[in-house]
């Protein structure tokens, strides 16, 4: 028997009820309690715990006596019950503020459901998520999951100016701890990164926040640093480019939006040139896949830099020039 099921199913056919009473209460200025059982199809006592867990919300429900009584519902509270643990309104959170980067409707309505969520918030999580609505800034269209417990405690220190020491996995595997002052959490389409001044490096680092562990904020204040640019174009730019060994740049004839429509935000970074034309900047283990990628996207373009792509493209043009002569030719000999 799955009584983790039935379990489930008992909170969710609490919350329905919850809602509907609420719902009930907002439509008319009084009910009885035997109005209210009958409209739910419930008993009078299943009515006075629901009351109970409406106040226990924060919801002012008065119950009169005598002829006259019944349940009411007072001033100051016209939106549903959040009904939602700790951790569940911070990862909601966390997803909506990420949203609100996008671009377009979705960014809108992200901002307004954060604006309705926050009147509802108690408000010992009211301050929290306020912090981590001021240390948010994305590029793409960020949805990555992260630890709840991690993305308040960097949102508090960027948010109080505090230094923040933790455990991280570098891309190689490598374990270290690192003392930083952060300065923002940036969310792309992949990950959520912390961009932050590397006190023991003396240099701006980007960090991803699924390898921290053992997140620490510190007593130690430090004054605010010159950002060397804005805090999610510096992290795309670490993401797409500065961290590979080899960089390139194509100059691709097509509109900037276009471009940035067929290519991963994280994988590389779209400027325009004028209405027609725009540069590309990515990083990358091999410029021959480099090359093959922005060929792919079905545009003219130039190399840019380095010197040695155009002679990569030259040898690239000639294998598929001998690859399409084959085709309906004579098998080809080893």
């Amino acid at each position: 028997m799955d009584h983790g099921r039935d379990e489930r199913d008992a909170a969710r056919g609490t919350t329905e009820r919850v809602l509907t009473l609420l719902g009930l209460l907002q439509q008319r200025r009084v009910w009885t309690g035997p109005e209210l059982a009958a409209r739910m199809r419930v008993t009078t006592r299943t009515v006075r715990r629901d009351v109970d867990r409406l106040r226990a919300l924060g919801y002012p429900v008065h119950a009169g006596h005598g002829s006259g009584g019944g349940y009411q519902l007072g001033a100051g509270q016209v939106l549903p019950p959040l009904l939602l643990d700790d951790e569940e309104v911070i990862a909601v959170a966390a997803a909506l503020l990420a949203g609100t980067g996008d671009a377009g409707t979705g960014g809108e309505a992200a901002l307004r459901t954060l604006t309705k969520l926050d009147q509802v918030l108690p408000s010992r999580l009211r301050a929290d998520v306020r912090a981590l609505a001021g240390s948010v800034e994305s590029f793409g269209r960020g949805r990555a999951p992260a630890d709840p417990d991690v993305l308040l405690e960097v949102a508090r220190a960027c948010r109080d100016g505090v230094e923040l020491g933790f455990g991280y996995r570098t891309r190689g595997g490598g374990e270290g701890r690192r003392r930083v002052e952060p300065y923002r959490l940036v969310a792309s389409e992949r990950q959520w990164y912390l961009l932050a001044f590397d006190r023991d490096r003396d240099d701006w680092r980007t960090f991803r926040v699924d390898r921290m562990s053992e997140v620490r904020a510190r007593t130690w204040r430090f004054e605010p640093r010159a950002v060397p640019a804005k805090a999610a174009a510096y992290v795309q730019e670490s993401v797409a480019d500065r961290v590979y060994p080899r960089h390139a740049r194509f100059l691709v004839h097509a509109n900037a939006d276009v471009v940035r429509a067929q290519v991963p935000a994280s994988a590389a970074v779209v400027r325009p040139r004028d209405a027609a034309t725009c540069e590309i900047r990515a990083g990358g283990h091999d410029l021959d896949l480099l090359l093959l990628h922005v060929t792919l996207l079905g545009h003219d373009f130039e190399v840019l830099e380095p010197a040695e792509l155009a002679h990569r493209c030259e040898a690239m043009a000639d294998r598929l020039r001998s690859a399409g002569r084959r085709v309906g030719g004579p098998p080809v000999s080893s």
